[in-house]
């Protein structure tokens, strides 16, 4: 590698601001394959019929092409905080470039409140509310011409979900560095024994905490971490069933299970280099609204940081 891609790398901080939905989807994309192996019919027929959602924004075929050449893809992840009462907002987008040949993955955060328009709506607004507006595949589009790409593959998760996958599970184990108390809960230092509901209260918590959503970000990758530890354990295994039925009903992407087969076996070493990166802006306010204004010279970076994976 040349001296001047070692300084790009060096540039781009290694963060620690792992995402709730990150970290799940990577588990459903690219570490599920003793899951999938070891139980192959249960997981197909979940992926195949539960998980599996097309979106007319992705050309499916052009992405299969790409899948068997084993070319880089762009998969948009999404972590939505959907309710009964409330369709609710992608409040996580990430694209995340795997290039299996050089072994490597990057993740790009795109900040929710990022103010752009919103493909097949018309309007400009917060790029979180093209969910709200079309779900996944407004999403999708939305991404596509704010970053001037091609998304291969969507996955989006419901943060609803997390309770219940903590507790298929069978609980987890934290180490919390921030006492505080959240939904009647109290979280004091030091580690935790956390159930569901306990759980989704820790990572939910955000205006106690003096870093904000960077220290909301930290809670939530302790707690997916730890479901990814309980989930590898013999225990875990025994509990697949339950594991399944939680991701059948939280989670959306428009790959089937071949698809999924095809990331396990041929893009499983993008893992090995990671590298993270949050997009920039500058608050500002519009009709009493709080928006993130995004550069173009910012959005023209990470255009070229996503190309340069692409070449």
């Amino acid at each position: 590698m040349s001296s001047r891609k070692e300084q790009k790398k060096k540039q781009r901080k290694k963060g620690k601001w792992w995402k709730v939905t990150l970290l799940v989807m990577l588990l459903i994309v690219l570490g599920a394959g003793a899951y999938v192996y070891s139980i192959y019919s249960n997981v197909k027929n979940t992926v195949d019929n539960d998980l599996h959602a097309p979106v007319s924004s992705i050309d499916t075929d052009l992405t299969k092409k790409k899948v068997k050449s084993k070319e880089p893809l762009n998969i948009l992840l999404l972590g939505v905080d959907e309710r009964n009462y409330d369709k609710g907002r992608s409040d996580t987008m990430i694209v995340m470039t795997l290039d299996p040949d050089n072994d490597r993955m990057q993740m790009i955060s795109i900040p929710r409140d990022t103010r752009t328009k919103i493909v097949g709506k018309g309007i400009q607004d917060k790029i979180n509310h093209a969910y709200a507006f079309g779900g996944s595949d407004m999403s999708v589009d939305t991404v596509e011409n704010f970053l001037d790409i091609q998304i291969d593959y969507y996955v989006r998760m419901n943060m609803e979900g997390l309770e219940q996958l903590v507790d298929a599970v069978g609980g987890i184990t934290v180490n919390n560095n921030l006492a505080f108390t959240n939904g009647g809960y109290e979280f004091p230092k030091g580690k935790l024994n956390l159930n569901g509901e306990e759980a989704l209260a820790y990572v939910r918590m955000r205006k106690q905490d003096p870093q904000g959503d960077a220290g909301r970000n930290e809670r939530q990758r302790q707690v997916i971490e730890g479901v990814i530890e309980k989930g590898a354990s013999l225990g875990g295994v025994n509990k697949i069933g339950d594991i399944m039925d939680v991701l059948g009903t939280n989670v959306n992407t428009n790959m089937d299970f071949s698809d999924m087969r095809r990331l396990v076996t041929d893009y499983r070493s993008a893992r090995k280099n990671i590298e993270t990166y949050q997009m920039k802006g500058n608050g500002t306010r519009i009709d009493g609204i709080y928006y993130l204004n995004v550069p173009q010279e910012e959005v023209e970076k990470v255009h070229g940081m996503i190309g340069e994976y692409q070449s």
